[in-house]
């Protein structure tokens, strides 16, 4: 449930996230045997059952050693309430504090509290700031919309995002009026609407059409019949900064050319077509 003031909106949450990694686990090259893993204890080269398994924490050279009825001391967070503790504006949320996403669907007869405070945040611009609980945890996220519908973000705590400190970037480095303006033309070049759905994960792609050409070729599959044989590129050849900014324009302009030249030779085609017709 959702609660900000006096406001109640009760909520179920969905993750709004999916894995599509393939699956791989270990096992023994010369049989395929699966690897397991033990839990030995390096002292008595035991194997450990889980109930006799705690947490610790290492000091030094101490080891605190932490039970279950130590941890259960701790009050732990059991509450399903998502707490709205500020409204900010959306671009004060800097991204590089997400995590994990999550969906949130109205859960009751009347969706109008629901509605109410998407229309809110929408019409106001702003984020709500809120603290959860996850895995008996506190933690904080960020409520915003999405498509019509509200967006559970998980933020990291402040003190978990690192400063950046590169010594390099304190050296007085001076970039010519040339080199911006030809990298401006390069950024040109590529400008585009961001369309999520045109990238693809090709690491997974390819990894699952290695597995289907061994699952139907075995071992011995061919590579290069597989996959396609490598392009051949410029190797081991140097170029400096503004070299490379002016073939990289060359090279995208020449791509979209050729993407331009392809759509109308489409279009004149299927013109033909019609007056054949």
């Amino acid at each position: 449930m959702i609660a900000f003031g006096l406001v109640n909106v009760p909520v179920k949450i969905y993750s709004a996230t999916e894995d599509h990694d393939v699956s791989l686990h270990q096992v023994h090259d010369k049989d395929g045997g699966r690897i397991r893993y033990k839990r030995t204890c390096e002292i008595d080269g035991k194997v450990i059952p889980y109930e006799h398994i705690a947490k610790a924490y290492e000091a030094g050279d101490q080891t605190v050693i932490l039970t279950d009825e130590d941890l259960s001391s701790l009050p732990e967070e059991r509450s399903n309430e998502i707490e709205v503790v500020e409204f900010v504006p959306d671009d004060q949320v800097d991204p590089l504090m997400f995590e994990r996403s999550y969906y949130l669907e109205p859960d009751s007869k009347s969706a109008k509290a629901y509605v109410l405070l998407r229309e809110t945040l929408e019409a106001t611009n702003r984020t709500a700031i809120v603290q959860f609980a996850l895995r008996q945890k506190t933690r904080l996220g960020a409520l915003r919309v999405r498509d019509g519908v509200l967006v559970l973000q998980g933020l990291l705590w402040a003190d978990e995002v690192r400063k950046p400190e590169f010594p390099s970037l304190s050296e007085n480095v001076r970039v010519t009026d040339k080199e911006l303006d030809m990298s401006a033309k390069l950024v040109a070049s590529y400008e585009s609407d961001f369309t999520p759905e045109k990238f693809e994960d090709d690491y997974q792609i390819q990894l699952r059409k290695l597995i289907d050409a061994k699952l139907e070729q075995g071992e011995t599959i061919d590579t290069e019949a597989t996959f396609g044989e490598e392009a051949e590129g410029e190797k081991g050849e140097v170029l400096d900064l503004m070299e490379a900014l002016r073939r990289s324009v060359e090279k995208n302009r020449g791509s979209k050319k050729g993407k331009s030249s392809g759509t109308k030779d489409q279009e004149s085609g299927s013109r033909t077509r019609k007056k054949a017709g």
